[in-house]
């Protein structure tokens, strides 16, 4: 647990009490600072409460005496509107931070041993960039420890020696709660329209997004995917501005003084040399284009933290791969089930399509502002799509005449009614795919749980079972 320097005498408030909600209400009751916890769930309450929280409705109290309120990510603080609670609280003047907030002061104000951070964002892949920094890291005997978005939040971290490094997935919603943050090392991967309506439009998420690199100076390094217009601009604005060293990542053009993935060749050209670091098809757990951006990123936020090519290229290679991205489930009678839940937008779906032929697609959920929007050129990959959730009609629609489709409506009978087909059809190469472009809150907690659902079927199946009572409406 993050140990947290705070006024002991006056309490914190933390409204939502999800993972990040619950980590940050026991650092603080650890450091000795009352906690008035709330949650609009009595379930999770009742859990703030037996590690020594009290309950108090955030909704209606006396803001006068919180130093803070420690909002959970998920709650909106400005579009599409503030949550009441977070405007009663801003009323009051009384400041509104998150978990990762905490952490930074930690580190700032010498409550911790001064380690550096590696910040990991962008709209897609930084999950899979973040583990794969950790475990370069550790494979090469570094003090690290990699979550924040990712899994284990930042609070709940054991403490680090000095000269260990944090590596952090950061949210666009956890950056807009974080002032302090100085990363040794802050990525920003690639940006797509996403999460649009939270952060007004296209100009307030790439703002969000860009303050991972705000408290940085010479000493540090900013690593920038280039290969979309958003990027590319910020890239610029940063070298324009001088502030610190910035190192440009690309999977589409040769880059003098970046980092490379062409054809699969990582190429370092940061010191001018042009090196060949590692063929990428020696790693096998990172298939395809958006992966050898990941590699590439990790690669360079690496270098930055003063690890050597070989290093690197050795934790690459031995890199095992992220659950519920790509994840290899099973393979029954030659075909392979992929657990791609992690993919909550097209343009994360996109990255899957491009990897598998073919494909008996499982989508759909609670869908984005974007659709299906920029998947059709991988539309003749796709044997027969399984549609899901709250998209299925929609998605039916957009689908109609493109790709033969089947209404599925859950996840079992998906899973069900893909496996049956694609048995049947015994067709080389072929795929079941969960990649859902979708987020997952219509049937589901969150991508996690409905990947793991995703595994405990595949799991039941037996090579020659088949989808009866499947509800379909094939078209």
């Amino acid at each position: 647990m993050i140990p947290l320097r705070t006024l002991p005498d006056r309490p914190v408030a933390v409204f939502g009490l999800g993972k990040s909600g619950l980590a940050t209400a026991a650092a603080l009751l650890q450091s000795g600072t009352p906690v008035w916890a709330w949650d609009d769930d009595e379930s999770v309450r009742a859990r703030a409460a037996a590690m020594g929280a009290r309950l108090v409705e955030l909704y209606g109290c006396d803001w006068s005496r919180p130093t803070a309120l420690v909002l959970s990510p998920g709650v909106p603080h400005t579009h599409p509107a503030p949550h009441p609670v977070v405007t009663a609280a801003r009323a009051h003047g009384v400041e509104i931070i998150g978990d990762v907030e905490l952490f930074a002061r930690a580190l700032r104000d010498g409550t911790l041993p001064q380690a550096a951070v590696i910040g990991v964002t962008g709209t897609n892949g930084k999950s899979t960039t973040t583990a794969l920094i950790g475990h370069v890291l550790q494979t090469a005997r570094r003090a690290a420890i990699a979550g924040g978005n990712l899994g284990t939040p930042v609070l709940s971290f054991d403490p680090l020696p000095e000269n260990g490094i944090y590596v952090l997935e950061l949210s666009s919603y956890q950056l807009e709660l974080t002032t302090s943050l100085a990363c040794r090392a802050a990525v920003l991967l690639n940006v797509t329209p996403d999460h649009l309506g939270r952060h007004g439009g296209i100009d307030g998420y790439v703002a969000a997004k860009t303050r991972i690199f705000a408290n940085q100076d010479r000493s540090d390094t900013a690593i920038v995917g280039i290969d979309d217009a958003h990027s590319r601009a910020v890239r610029d604005a940063l070298i324009a501005a001088g502030k610190q060293r910035v190192v440009a990542v690309s999977t589409g053009i040769r880059i003098p003084g970046g980092v490379h993935a062409l054809d699969g060749k990582l190429i370092d050209d940061t010191d001018g040399t042009n090196r060949l670091v590692l063929d990428l098809a020696e790693a096998p757990a990172l298939p395809g284009v958006h992966n050898w951006q990941n590699a590439a990123a990790a690669y360079a936020a690496c270098r930055a933290v003063g690890l050597a090519p070989e290093e690197i290229a050795h934790g690459l290679r031995s890199y095992p791969g992220l659950a519920h991205r790509q994840e290899l489930v099973a393979t029954l009678n030659g075909v392979r089930y992929i657990n791609d839940s992690k993919a909550t937008n097209a343009d994360a779906t996109a990255k899957a399509l491009a990897c598998y032929e073919p494909i008996y697609w499982i989508v759909g959920g609670r869908p984005k502002e974007t659709g299906l929007e920029g998947l059709e050129g991988f539309y003749p990959r796709i044997a027969r799509a399984f549609l899901i959730g709250e998209a299925e009609e929609a998605f039916a629609r957009a689908l109609d005449g493109k790709v033969p489709t089947t209404r599925c409506g859950t996840l079992a009978a998906a899973v069900a009614a893909a496996h049956e087909a694609a048995q049947r059809e015994r067709r080389e190469g072929a795929v079941v795919l969960l990649s859902p472009a979708c987020a997952s809150f219509d049937q589901f907690a969150n991508f996690e749980e409905r990947g793991d659902a995703f595994r405990r079927l595949v799991q039941a199946l037996s090579p020659g079972s088949g989808a009866a009572g499947v509800r379909r409406a094939a078209s």
